[in-house]
């Protein structure tokens, strides 16, 4: 193959979205599917037992849900304004400069991507495990060994073929939708019929963090390039606020079966939800509450393989991350960097663990990324603002992420905070030994290691680089 054929094979999706418009309706699915994934079948838990009682808990569901639309809006605005590609980087780069820049890169790649793979394929392994355990929890090893299994597996299917890792993606997509459908026309078919299952409604405290459900933001990157700038905030407007109703309704519908002390004891909420309703199809819920983890999944790693590839082609990352395979022409030696990556986090972590060390992480530069915003209101005048929110958005999204900062650390200490700390100041090490002095020495061990795995993996650096 040419350089130039291995070069457009791995970004032909990019410039088919580079040069296609696509119309109000397609951005408003792109947000839906990019959003729903595992959090709706693993949050109601955590976020019940944070506020106590079912109504804060709604409240907080839909109190999210507005927050997430204004960050949005946030983010529409800074990549209309900085059209490059690389998530948060290039805000962060043209607001602060390098080395916070950096930072968000070193910090995505090591812990809030890979963690979060690791929180999905998790879901998806207890999900599955529900269906044989029906009686008692299933062991933690079993769970985490079906999540490591699926891991691997979904590594593989992506180094093997982009087309195949596509299919699978549309599928479980598509199976998402239909579990949703499922669970909230059944959640309204039985309040309709006067059924509402709860023991009080009241206020109880609340911890921002382990409520927010889920949100890609960065795949409003994508969309910046196949919206118009009419569309985009529109799109942003109508898309989350139905991704909360959804939510919601879903909620609804687990507290018309379900208690909220019967809700905290479930093991898997939306398979208690389906022994309840659907019997005897029950074993609907379970299988397709998997294929939407595991779709979401996949789709995680997709898109996180490629921004590796990236941070190894601008020098962020081991050379040999940026190579494709010679057989395969995919982003092979990527892919099982995240594979590994997000593997080691499933062995000492649970769900909860995870999520918080995911949150703490990724609100730290979200806030960061937000301030940025703010400080190219009066530094960067002269850049082209197709999208421009009222100033008081970007504060009030700030302060709010300052706060999910600060609030788990002082209301309940964790090792896990400290250990992100570690792992996002680790990365100056890196920065300074391999990105910005390039020592000799460090040179002369980064090369003999990417050429041994470069031979073990059958992988060459593309001639030329995607534009």
């Amino acid at each position: 193959q040419s350089s130039k054929d291995l070069g457009l094979l791995e970004t032909s999706t990019n410039c088919i979205l580079l040069h296609t418009q696509v119309g109000l309706l397609s951005g408003i699915c792109i947000i839906v599917g990019t959003i729903i994934g595992s959090g709706i079948f693993i949050s109601p838990k955590p976020v019940l037992a944070n506020t106590e009682a079912v109504g804060p808990c709604l409240i907080i569901w839909a109190a999210c849900g507005i927050l997430a639309t204004l960050g949005a809006l946030c983010f529409a605005e800074l990549g209309t304004m900085i059209t490059k590609s690389g998530g948060e980087y290039p805000y962060l780069m043209e607001a602060f400069g390098p080395i916070p820049a950096y930072l968000f890169s070193w910090t995505s790649l090591i812990v809030m991507k890979p963690s979060s793979f690791a929180i999905i394929c998790l879901s998806f392994s207890e999900y599955v495990c529900a269906a044989f355990y029906a009686s008692c929890k299933p062991p933690h090893v079993v769970v985490k060994c079906l999540a490591a299994a699926a891991i691997l597996v979904l590594t593989t299917v992506n180094a093997l073929s982009v087309r195949l890792g596509s299919y699978v993606q549309n599928v479980f997509t598509a199976a998402k939708l239909v579990i949703v459908v499922i669970i909230i026309i059944s959640g309204i078919v039985l309040l309709a019929q006067g059924e509402l299952r709860q023991e009080r409604m009241g206020w109880g405290k609340v911890w921002m963090v382990s409520l927010w459900p889920r949100l890609t933001w960065n795949s409003l990157c994508i969309l910046r390039v196949v919206l118009n700038s009419r569309n985009l905030p529109l799109a942003i407007i109508i898309g989350i606020p139905l991704v909360t109703v959804c939510y919601i309704l879903m909620n609804v519908s687990y507290f018309t079966v379900m208690t909220p002390t019967e809700l905290l004891q479930s093991q898997a909420v939306a398979v208690t939800f389906g022994d309840r309703v659907l019997y005897p199809a029950s074993w609907v819920v379970p299988l397709f509450v998997a294929f939407s983890t595991i779709g979401a999944a996949n789709g995680t790693c997709f898109t996180t393989g490629r921004l590796i590839y990236v941070a190894g082609r601008e020098g962020h990352m081991l050379k040999v991350l940026s190579y494709i395979s010679v057989k395969r022409l995919t982003p092979a030696p990527a892919l099982i960097f995240y594979g590994i990556i997000a593997t080691i986090y499933i062995i000492p972590g649970d769900i909860n663990s995870l999520v918080n060390y995911f949150s703490f992480a990724a609100w730290l530069f979200y806030g960061m990324t937000f301030l940025g915003l703010l400080v190219m209101r009066f530094t960067r005048k002269d850049l082209e603002r197709p999208i421009m929110v009222p100033i008081v958005i970007p504060i009030l999204v700030t302060v709010t992420s300052v706060f999910l900062v600060l609030a788990p650390i002082i209301s309940e200490p964790a090792w896990e905070y400290l250990y992100c700390v570690l792992f996002i100041l680790s990365g100056l090490i890196f920065y300074f030994l391999f990105v910005y002095y390039k020592f000799g020495w460090a040179q002369k061990i980064s090369k003999p290691v990417t050429m041994h795995l470069q031979m073990l993996m059958e992988v060459v650096p593309p001639e030329k680089d995607p534009e």
